[in-house]
């Protein structure tokens, strides 16, 4: 007799929607059958859809180093209200992490207060030599990130932003040549290689004090992130390594990326729901709210990314989950405010909308499911509901709208760049291995539940 049997949803596995019951025995799907025998525990799905948990690739949990901007107990409460099962955490926390060490301090202090599952990136710094990148994949980082434009500050290993590089205690960026230095490495393990993907010697030429979003604009041209793109692609060309374009925002950036593709390039590009949903006249309505670096853009450049991803251009949506306190955000000047926003607790809710709009509702739940699963090692452990896989499951109510208010987000900045939107869809009951950790939009789970998760090597 299964512990749990999740009954008469509409189970969407192994490519598509079928009114199924799924069966779950020490936290793993253990058969998806049509009429299964009665469980230990029964949940009556009729009427809900039932989906692989989202991995949402690309959050910033802020922990350690900033934890009254996020810890990871706010950030896995707000994942798991929404359907996130397994999140992604970039390296850019205090200290950075750039070394096994670091990695497995980080692991090991996080997992205390995690909810859901969680993996790390490991970062790319000026100094990486091979041999970190080989203790990093040895730990299990899924891939490694390298912050083009982003100086590392010597005195507490911390990643800022900055074109000034006058401070004797700022480690200058990785470069190109770093990144080509370091390929043979990352191409003997099959590594991923993550980039923000914006050009600094562009970014150095065009920063200005920014009075307003046009200054924001100008200041981050999408010139930028397609010199980048472009440079990236003929890294990957020429020395067969793996390259992941992350966040990326642009129609110049996506017509550099598919140049480089038709030319022989390995390359996976990320965008964000709020490329995907906003343009430049929400910030009228959002103000330095919609601080983010690369910035949303105009119509023209949110139209291609959709086609984009529809297509199949791009691979994954992730967040790019980034925030900081609300202090820091409202009611500051576009230069003073801090740059990002928070974003997964609604990447689920976001991208079905998007999905039954435009495309298809599996089409959606591949996007943050299975794509980013495969393309970071998880699978088939995580994102797809099969036998054997964890038993991440997420049911949706299809037809109850879910309104994105502060007042119901559970990140520690509560507004972000989704406020006001309304998705027509609602989280009824989150699962991670088996366990409920969110009930209608609300973490029930416990801090300690959630585990890491490892990318494994061949050699």
């Amino acid at each position: 007799m299964a512990e749990l049997v999740v009954r008469g949803g509409s189970v969407y596995s192994r490519g598509r929607f079928r009114t199924a019951d799924v069966l779950v025995e020490d936290g793993r799907v253990v058969g998806v059958e049509s009429k299964a025998a009665p469980g230990v525990e029964e949940v009556d799905a009729t009427g809900l859809l039932v989906l692989p948990g989202a991995v949402d690739a690309h959050v910033h949990s802020r922990d350690p180093g900033f934890p009254e901007k996020e810890d990871f107990g706010s950030l896995t409460a707000a994942a798991a209200a929404g359907g996130v099962t397994t999140v992604v955490d970039m390296p850019n926390t205090i200290p950075a992490v750039d070394s096994r060490t670091v990695f497995e301090e980080k692991a090991e202090t996080v997992s205390a207060l995690a909810m859901v599952d969680f993996a790390l990136w490991g970062a790319i710094r000026s100094t990486t030599a091979p041999a970190d990148l080989e203790g990093l994949a040895a730990a299990g980082s899924v891939g490694f990130k390298a912050y083009l434009g982003y100086a590392f500050r010597r005195a507490n290993r911390q990643i800022v932003y900055t074109t000034d590089l006058d401070d004797p205690d700022l480690e200058a960026p990785p470069d190109y040549g770093t990144l080509v230095q370091l390929a043979p490495a990352l191409a003997g393990r099959r590594a991923l290689l993550a980039v923000h993907a914006e050009d600094p010697s562009v970014l150095r030429r065009f920063a200005r004090p920014l009075r307003d979003y046009r200054d924001l604009l100008a200041a981050r041209p999408a010139v930028a992130e397609a010199i980048a793109v472009a440079a990236l692609g003929v890294i990957s060309r020429e020395t067969r390594i793996a390259v992941h374009v992350v966040h990326l925002s642009s129609a110049a950036g996506l017509s550099a990326a598919a140049e480089a593709r038709r030319a022989g390039a390995r390359l996976t590009l990320e965008t964000g729901p709020q490329y995907l949903w906003l343009t430049d006249a929400d910030q009228r309505r959002l103000g330095p709210l919609m601080k983010l670096f690369p910035p949303i853009r105009r119509e023209l450049d949110r139209e291609a990314l959709r086609e984009a991803l529809l297509v199949g251009e791009i691979d994954i949506v992730a967040t790019d989950h980034a925030p900081h306190t609300d202090q820091e955000k409202l009611d500051r000047s576009w230069d003073d405010a801090a740059p990002g926003s928070p974003g997964v607790e609604t990447l689920y809710l976001s991208s079905l909308e998007l999905g039954r709009r435009w495309a298809d509702l599996g089409a959606a739940v591949r996007w943050v499911s299975e794509a980013p699963a495969r393309l970071l090692g998880l699978h088939p452990r995580k994102g797809v509901i099969e036998r054997g896989a964890d038993a991440d499951l997420v049911l949706i109510d299809p037809n109850r709208p879910t309104a994105v208010t502060a007042a119901r987000m559970h990140s520690r900045q509560r507004h972000g760049v989704l406020d006001g939107r309304q998705f027509g869809f609602a989280v009824r009951a989150v699962y991670s291995r088996g366990v409920l950790v969110a009930s209608d939009g609300e973490p029930v789970g416990r801090p300690g539940h959630g585990k890491l998760v490892r990318r494994r090597y061949g050699s």
